[in-house]
C-alpha cells in the first residue's frame, strides 16, 4: 500500500519481505503473510499520527501484522529488516520481553553495526552515564537523540547476553522464551546472573567499552582540540584588545581631496 510515486519502491519492499532468511539466534524464517504501508512525511503526518513519535522512521504492529515505513527517513530497505525483525521476534517469542530487549535484537538482526560505532561518539556514555533496563525503557521512548542512544545500549545489551553463553549464541536465550521460560529466567539459565546482577555488569561492560577514552579515540580528541583553539584565540584577542586600542590613539585619517580615479 502506498502513494503511485513510491509504488515500485512498495513493490520491492515487498518483494524484500516476503524472501525467508536467516535471521540472528533464530535460523530460518519466513516471515509470513503481512500488510505493508510506504509513507511520506513525520508521524504526525502518516496514518497511525498520535500513536507512534515523530520522528520514528518504520513502525511495526504485530498483532495486526502491518509495517509502515517511512520513505523519506533513511534506507527503506534497512528500516524494513529492522521492523521485520520485531515480526519475526513477535512470532517466535511466547513470553513477555522488555522493550530493551526487542529494540536490541532487532538493531542486531537488522545488522545496524554503525549504532555501536556510533555509542564511542556519545559523551554522555562517555561520562559513564549508563541507564538501567528501566532508564533504558523509557529512553527509547523518548526524544530521538535521547532513543538513538537508547537503541545503541539495547544492542548492546542484546550482544551480551549472547556473548554470556558458554557458546557464545543468543540461540540458547530464544529457544527458551520460544519454549515458554519467563524471560528473567531464561537470562539466568544461558548466563549464570539474575537479571538485575547482569544489568549491573552491562553497565560496568558499556563503561569499559565506550568510556572516555575509547570516546577520545574515536573523534572526542579532534573536538577538544577544536574547542581549545577557539578558547585561545579568544583569550589572546582579548588580551591583545588593550594594546590594539592604544596604537590606534592619535591617528587621523586626511581625506582625499584628488576624489574618485577614473580610467
Amino acid at each position: 500500500m502506498s502513494r503511485p510515486a513510491d509504488l515500485s519502491l512498495a513493490i520491492g519492499l515487498a518483494q524484500a519481505a516476503g524472501s525467508a532468511r536467516e535471521w540472528y539466534g533464530l535460523g530460518r524464517r519466513d516471515v509470513g503473510s503481512m500488510r505493508l504501508i510506504v509513507v511520506r512525511g513525520k508521524g504526525s503526518e502518516t496514518p497511525v499520527r498520535g500513536q507512534v513519535p515523530a520522528w520514528g522512521a518504520g513502525f511495526t504492529f504485530p498483532g495486526a501484522r502491518t509495517i509502515l515505513i517511512r520513505a523519506d527517513a533513511g534506507d527503506p530497505y534497512r528500516i524494513l529488516r529492522h521492523e521485520l525483525a520485531h515480526l519475526v521476534l513477535f512470532d517466535a517469542v511466547q513470553v513477555r520481553i522488555p522493550l530493551w530487549f526487542n529494540e536490541g535484537y532487532a538493531a542486531l538482526a537488522a545488522g545496524e553495526v554503525d549504532r555501536l560505532v556510533n555509542l564511542r561518539l556519545n559523551l554522555s556514555v562517555a561520562r559513564g552515564d549508563i541507564p538501567g533496563f528501566f532508564e533504558l525503557d523509557r529512553a527509547l521512548r523518548g526524544n530521538e537523540p535521547t532513543a538513538e542512544a537508547g537503541y545503541a545500549l539495547a544492542a548492546s545489551a542484546v550482544a551480551m547476553l549472547a556473548r554470556r553463553h558458554p557458546d557464545h549464541s543468543l540461540a540458547p536465550l530464544l529457544d527458551r522464551i520460544a519454549a515458554g521460560e519467563p524471560f528473567e529466567a531464561a537470562v539466568l539459565a544461558t548466563t549464570g546472573s539474575p537479571l538485575g546482577r547482569f544489568e549491573v555488569e552491562w553497565q560496568r561492560d558499556v563503561r569499559r567499552r565506550y568510556g572516555l577514552f575509547g570516546w577520545m579515540m574515536a573523534g572526542g580528541f579532534w573536538l577538544v582540540a577544536a574547542v581549545l583553539v577557539v578558547v585561545a584565540i579568544w583569550l589572546r584577542r582579548r588580551r591583545d584588545r588593550p594594546r590594539r586600542l592604544a596604537l590606534d590613539q592619535g591617528w587621523v585619517v586626511e581625506a582625499d581631496d584628488d576624489g574618485p580615479g577614473t580610467g
